[in-house]
Protein backbone atom coordinates (compact mmCIF):
# COMPACT_ATOMS: atom_id res chain seq x y z
CA UNK A 1 0.00 0.00 0.00
CA UNK A 2 1.45 3.30 -1.09
CA UNK A 3 0.55 6.39 0.94
CA UNK A 4 2.00 9.79 1.78
CA UNK A 5 2.22 10.93 5.37
CA UNK A 6 3.20 9.48 8.71
CA UNK A 7 2.23 6.01 9.62
CA UNK A 8 -0.49 6.09 12.23
CA UNK A 9 0.20 3.96 15.25
CA UNK A 10 -2.01 1.04 15.77
CA UNK A 11 -4.13 0.20 18.73
CA UNK A 12 -2.43 -0.38 22.04
CA UNK A 13 0.87 0.90 20.64
CA UNK A 14 1.65 3.39 23.51
CA UNK A 15 1.83 2.78 27.14
CA UNK A 16 2.33 -0.91 26.81
CA UNK A 17 5.33 -3.12 26.48
CA UNK A 18 6.22 -4.17 22.95
CA UNK A 19 7.34 -7.55 21.95
CA UNK A 20 10.83 -6.96 23.36
CA UNK A 21 9.51 -5.99 26.81
CA UNK A 22 10.23 -2.28 26.45
CA UNK A 23 7.81 0.58 26.83
CA UNK A 24 6.87 2.23 23.60
CA UNK A 25 7.59 5.94 23.10
CA UNK A 26 4.90 8.42 24.16
CA UNK A 27 3.11 10.31 21.43
CA UNK A 28 4.39 13.81 20.53
CA UNK A 29 1.28 15.48 21.89
CA UNK A 30 1.90 13.87 25.27
CA UNK A 31 5.40 15.42 25.80
CA UNK A 32 4.84 18.77 24.11
CA UNK A 33 2.05 19.87 26.46
CA UNK A 34 4.09 19.68 29.70
CA UNK A 35 7.02 21.47 28.03
CA UNK A 36 4.81 24.37 26.93
CA UNK A 37 3.31 24.60 30.43
CA UNK A 38 6.78 24.76 31.98
CA UNK A 39 7.87 27.49 29.57
CA UNK A 40 4.75 29.55 30.32
CA UNK A 41 5.32 29.18 34.06
CA UNK A 42 8.96 30.25 33.73
CA UNK A 43 7.96 33.29 31.66
CA UNK A 44 5.39 34.27 34.29
CA UNK A 45 8.01 33.99 37.05
CA UNK A 46 10.46 36.15 35.05
CA UNK A 47 7.81 38.80 34.39
CA UNK A 48 6.81 38.86 38.05
CA UNK A 49 10.45 39.18 39.10
CA UNK A 50 10.99 42.01 36.62
CA UNK A 51 7.92 43.82 37.93
CA UNK A 52 9.11 43.41 41.51
CA UNK A 53 12.54 44.77 40.60
CA UNK A 54 11.02 47.81 38.92
CA UNK A 55 8.84 48.43 41.95
CA UNK A 56 11.72 48.14 44.40
CA UNK A 57 14.07 50.38 42.43
CA UNK A 58 11.53 53.13 41.62
CA UNK A 59 12.94 56.33 43.22
CA UNK A 60 10.97 57.81 46.09
CA UNK A 61 9.88 61.44 45.68
CA UNK A 62 12.10 63.83 47.63
CA UNK A 63 10.68 65.01 50.98
CA UNK A 64 9.09 68.44 51.07
CA UNK A 65 11.49 71.12 52.31
CA UNK A 66 10.79 72.48 55.81
CA UNK A 67 9.07 75.87 56.02
CA UNK A 68 11.23 78.96 56.33
CA UNK A 69 12.03 80.39 59.74
CA UNK A 70 9.33 82.97 60.55
CA UNK A 71 11.80 85.87 60.47
CA UNK A 72 12.88 84.87 56.93
CA UNK A 73 9.41 85.40 55.49
CA UNK A 74 7.96 88.26 57.56
CA UNK A 75 8.66 91.97 57.09
CA UNK A 76 7.50 94.79 59.37
CA UNK A 77 7.57 98.25 57.77
CA UNK A 78 6.68 101.68 59.08
CA UNK A 79 3.89 103.32 57.08
CA UNK A 80 3.88 106.71 58.82
CA UNK A 81 0.70 108.11 60.29
CA UNK A 82 2.46 108.98 63.56
CA UNK A 83 0.26 111.22 65.64
CA UNK A 84 1.75 114.30 67.32
CA UNK A 85 0.96 114.47 71.04
CA UNK A 86 0.71 117.75 72.91
CA UNK A 87 2.96 118.53 75.84
CA UNK A 88 2.06 116.36 78.79
CA UNK A 89 0.14 113.76 76.76
CA UNK A 90 1.39 110.27 77.30
CA UNK A 91 0.00 108.39 74.27
CA UNK A 92 0.55 108.63 70.53
CA UNK A 93 0.03 106.21 67.64
CA UNK A 94 1.65 105.10 64.43
CA UNK A 95 1.09 102.34 61.85
CA UNK A 96 3.17 99.40 60.65
CA UNK A 97 2.47 96.82 57.97
CA UNK A 98 3.20 93.13 58.56
CA UNK A 99 3.71 91.16 55.34
CA UNK A 100 4.36 87.47 54.86
CA UNK A 101 5.34 85.87 51.54
CA UNK A 102 5.56 82.14 52.19
CA UNK A 103 3.63 79.13 53.41
CA UNK A 104 2.42 78.16 55.95
CA UNK A 105 0.78 81.18 57.65
CA UNK A 106 2.60 82.94 60.48
CA UNK A 107 1.11 83.85 63.84
CA UNK A 108 2.12 87.17 65.43
CA UNK A 109 2.21 86.31 69.13
CA UNK A 110 3.45 89.53 70.72
CA UNK A 111 4.57 93.08 69.90
CA UNK A 112 6.84 94.85 72.38
CA UNK A 113 9.81 97.23 72.65
CA UNK A 114 12.85 97.22 74.94
CA UNK A 115 12.61 100.58 76.73
CA UNK A 116 11.34 100.54 80.32
CA UNK A 117 10.14 104.15 79.85
CA UNK A 118 7.71 103.15 77.09
CA UNK A 119 5.11 100.50 76.47
CA UNK A 120 3.22 99.52 73.33
CA UNK A 121 -0.20 98.14 72.54
CA UNK A 122 -1.06 96.71 69.11
CA UNK A 123 -4.42 96.71 67.36
CA UNK A 124 -5.55 94.13 66.32
CA UNK A 125 -4.56 92.48 69.57
CA UNK A 126 -2.13 89.60 69.49
CA UNK A 127 -2.14 86.78 68.70
CA UNK A 128 -3.32 87.03 65.08
CA UNK A 129 -2.43 85.27 61.84
CA UNK A 130 -0.79 86.67 58.72
CA UNK A 131 -1.34 84.68 55.52
CA UNK A 132 0.90 84.73 52.48
CA UNK A 133 0.12 87.70 50.24
CA UNK A 134 -2.34 89.23 52.72
CA UNK A 135 -0.62 92.03 54.70
CA UNK A 136 -1.96 93.09 58.09
CA UNK A 137 -1.91 96.72 59.20
CA UNK A 138 -1.17 97.32 62.86
CA UNK A 139 -1.91 100.49 64.78
CA UNK A 140 0.69 100.78 67.52
CA UNK A 141 -0.15 102.91 70.56
CA UNK A 142 3.01 104.09 72.32
CA UNK A 143 2.57 104.98 75.99
CA UNK A 144 5.15 107.14 77.79
CA UNK A 145 5.61 105.91 81.34
CA UNK A 146 8.36 108.33 82.36
CA UNK A 147 9.43 111.38 80.36
CA UNK A 148 12.82 111.59 82.05
CA UNK A 149 13.71 108.08 80.92
CA UNK A 150 12.61 108.07 77.27
CA UNK A 151 15.32 106.85 74.85
CA UNK A 152 17.88 109.45 73.81
CA UNK A 153 18.43 107.72 70.47
CA UNK A 154 15.35 108.37 68.38
CA UNK A 155 16.11 105.29 66.25
CA UNK A 156 15.01 103.30 69.25
CA UNK A 157 13.00 101.65 70.53
CA UNK A 158 12.83 99.10 67.77
CA UNK A 159 9.87 96.75 67.78
CA UNK A 160 10.28 93.23 69.11
CA UNK A 161 7.83 90.92 67.34
CA UNK A 162 7.34 87.31 68.42
CA UNK A 163 6.47 85.10 65.43
CA UNK A 164 5.41 81.50 65.20
CA UNK A 165 4.91 79.07 62.31
CA UNK A 166 5.03 75.31 61.77
CA UNK A 167 8.82 75.34 62.09
CA UNK A 168 9.68 77.57 65.06
CA UNK A 169 8.82 80.28 67.54
CA UNK A 170 11.08 83.35 67.11
CA UNK A 171 11.48 86.78 68.63
CA UNK A 172 12.73 89.21 66.00
CA UNK A 173 13.81 92.84 66.38
CA UNK A 174 12.67 95.19 63.60
CA UNK A 175 14.37 98.59 63.16
CA UNK A 176 11.84 100.65 61.23
CA UNK A 177 14.17 103.07 59.46
CA UNK A 178 15.04 106.81 59.41
CA UNK A 179 11.50 108.10 58.77
CA UNK A 180 10.30 106.27 61.86
CA UNK A 181 13.25 107.63 63.87
CA UNK A 182 12.47 111.21 62.83
CA UNK A 183 8.75 110.88 63.55
CA UNK A 184 9.40 109.20 66.90
CA UNK A 185 11.83 111.94 67.89
CA UNK A 186 9.22 114.59 67.07
CA UNK A 187 6.49 112.81 69.04
CA UNK A 188 8.67 112.31 72.11
CA UNK A 189 9.85 115.91 72.00
CA UNK A 190 6.28 117.16 71.75
CA UNK A 191 5.07 114.97 74.63
CA UNK A 192 8.13 115.56 76.83
CA UNK A 193 9.47 119.02 75.88
CA UNK A 194 11.91 119.09 78.75
CA UNK A 195 13.51 115.82 77.69
CA UNK A 196 16.39 116.14 75.28
CA UNK A 197 15.81 113.56 72.60
CA UNK A 198 18.51 113.28 69.94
Amino acid sequence: MNAIGPVEPGEDTYGRENAHGRKAAAPRAAWRAPRRTALAAAAAVLLAAAGLTIHLTRPEPPPAPPPLWPSQSVAVTYTGEMSRPRAGERNFTFAVLVTHEAEPPVSVRRVAQPSAALSVHASPATPFTVKSGTPRKLIITMHIRECGEVPRNAGLPFLEVTLRNARANERQSYILGPEYANDLSGALTAACPRTRVS
